[in-house]
C-alpha cells in the first residue's frame, strides 16, 4: 500500500529581485545595497510521510514510564519474532495509527501498561509527550491523541511460586 505524505507549503512574500533574493536598502551615504539570500523556507516544500509521524508517535509514547508495549497481541507477537531474526528490529509504529493532513494530524495509540500504574495519569502523560514531540519534530499541529489501553502487563509469577522439596 503506498504511503501517503504530508506536504507543508511555505508561503513566500514577493521578493524584490528574481531568484528570491532581497535587496537591502543602501545607506545614507549612498553606499551600494547588499543582496541577502532568501530564507530557506521560500525555496521549496518539505514532505513528511505518515510512517514518519507514526514512528515519532511510537517513540514518544515509549518514553513514558509505565508503558510496557504498543499494539495488540498479534502485533507484539510479530515483533518478538522479528527481533529474533538476525538484523531484525521491532516496528516502533505498531499500535499507532495516524491521519495526517496539510498542517494537522490526529493520532491513535493502543498501549499495554505495567501493572500498578495509574492508567488515567499515564494516558495524560503519554498524550502530553506525544503532542510536544510530534509538534516539535514535524511542525504539524496535533489536534487529538486517542489513547486506548488494550492490556496490562502483570509481574512475573515465577519468583513467587513455592518449591516442593
Amino acid at each position: 500500500m503506498p504511503e501517503s505524505k504530508n506536504v507543508t507549503d511555505t508561503v513566500a512574500v514577493a521578493p524584490e529581485v528574481a531568484g528570491g533574493a532581497e535587496l537591502a536598502p543602501g545607506g545614507p551615504d549612498r553606499s551600494p545595497r547588499t543582496v541577502r539570500p532568501p530564507a530557506a523556507g521560500t525555496r521549496g516544500r518539505t514532505a513528511i510521510a505518515d510512517g514518519v509521524v507514526a514512528k515519532i508517535t511510537g517513540m514518544a509514547a515509549r518514553e513514558i514510564e509505565g508503558v510496557h508495549a504498543l499494539g495488540g497481541s498479534v502485533a507484539r507477537a510479530l515483533d518478538a519474532v522479528r527481533q529474533r531474526v538476525p538484523g531484525g528490529r521491532p516496528n516502533v509504529a505498531h499500535g499507532v495509527s495516524v491521519e495526517v493532513g496539510e498542517r494537522q494530524c490526529a493520532l491513535d495509540l493502543n498501549l499495554v501498561v505495567e501493572y500498578g500504574v495509574p492508567i488515567a495519569e499515564l494516558g495524560q502523560a503519554v498524550r502530553g509527550n506525544v503532542i510536544a514531540t510530534v509538534e516539535r519534530m514535524t511542525g504539524l499541529e496535533v489536534v487529538e491523541v486517542n489513547v486506548a489501553v488494550d492490556d496490562i502487563h502483570l509481574p512475573d509469577d515465577e519468583h513467587t511460586s513455592t518449591r516442593v522439596a
